[in-house]
Parts: structure tokens; sequence; C-alpha cells
């Protein structure tokens, strides 16, 4: 977590870190974006990086302004087990998006359609943050290919309530909401996940032709 105490830069300095993070992240990924390259393009210490964000991982999560940390939220929602569990993820995103601190992460939701930095954003953050967790956590076999359909269910979810404003989705009550979607989410976790086989199938079938 960013260290207390008094702090050595501004608030704008915090702010001009984050947007050069963004674009690192965006452009060089987040295995190729470092600490020093964001510093540098903030023109900051390295060191200041650090005394804000404490971590690169910290930084990373910060950027995308997701108000939970998901390493807190995923292995709460996993602990009790497969069953239940497409409702429970359902429910905690709808919540969350639905709640004034989720504003600053379906504003940038909005701009995935128009900006490929916001998408590449994102889709990092889902897939490293997220699913990666979720997988890691889930005793089934392709649990990433699992986890990523399952994502994939949640933020189209998100941008035909927040983003498309879809009726009757968009007014719809997020308890309901999360009843309605939870089973579908849930197949992905609880049911067969034949994709890899047919796909492996339709290779056999070219190579024999």
């Amino acid at each position: 977590m960013p260290r207390s105490g008094r702090r050595p830069g501004t608030s704008d300095s915090r702010e001009k870190i984050l947007a050069a993070a963004r674009s690192h992240f965006a452009s060089d990924g987040y295995d190729g974006a470092t600490i020093r390259d964001i510093a540098a393009s903030a023109r900051v210490d390295p060191s200041l990086v650090l005394h804000f964000f404490g971590s690169k991982e910290h930084l990373f999560v910060a950027t995308m302004q997701f108000p939970e940390d998901p390493r807190e939220f995923v292995p709460a929602l996993v602990a009790q087990g497969v069953d239940g569990l497409g409702e429970r993820l359902a429910s905690f995103f709808l919540e969350t998006w639905d709640a004034p601190r989720g504003r600053p992460f379906i504003a940038l939701l909005r701009s995935v359609t128009s900006s490929e930095k916001a998408a590449a954003m994102m889709r990092q953050f889902v897939a490293r943050e997220i699913l990666s967790r979720v997988a890691g956590a889930l005793d089934l076999d392709q649990p990433k290919l699992r986890a990523a359909l399952a994502a994939s269910h949640l933020i189209g979810l998100a941008l035909l309530r927040y983003v498309i404003k879809l009726e009757p989705i968009a007014s719809a009550d997020p308890r309901g909401l999360a009843r309605t979607v939870g089973p579908v989410i849930q197949h992905y976790f609880s049911e067969p996940t034949p994709l890899s086989r047919g796909s492996n199938s339709r290779g056999r079938n070219r190579a024999a032709r």
C-alpha cells in the first residue's frame, strides 16, 4: 500500500505519474513497463513513484481506478467454493460499479470502444489482476479459459448497462440482475468446456483433408 507520512511530492506529481503509467502499461505491457521509465516520463524521481504507490503492482491497479483491490476481493469470492460463484461475481461487480466509488472505472470503460490504449489497459487488468487470481484459486480443468469466459460476460454486461445503457438492463435492480445472469456465469465454472477439444478437432479435420 502507499506509504504514510508527509509526501515529498504534490498531488500534481501523483497525477503525472498515473498518466505516465497508463501510457507505459498500454504500450509496453505490465512486464515491459518499469518504474524507472514511468518516473522519467513523469519527470520525477523513481523513489517518488514508490512513495505514492509502494510497488509497480499497486501502481497498475491505481491506473485502472478500480475501487477494490483484486488481491482482497478475489480470494473472498472464491473462498466459498465453486457453487454460487457466478452469482457472487455478478453481484460483487454490479454493486461495485453502481456505487459512486465505481464511477472512475466506468469512465475508463466508456473509452475502451474508442481508445486502443484504454482497451489494452482493460485487457491487461482483467487478465492479470482478476483472471489469473480466479484461475489460480479454482481446482478445475481449463481454469483460465473458464475465468476468461466469465469475464467476457461481466464486461459485456457492464458495457450494456453503463455505456450503451440498453433497457431494461440499464435500470434493472442490481440484485435481481445478479440472480438472473448468475446461472449463466456459473455455467462457465460448473459445466464441461469443450472449446479446446473442438478447436483440436477442427485442426485434425483440416489436416485430414
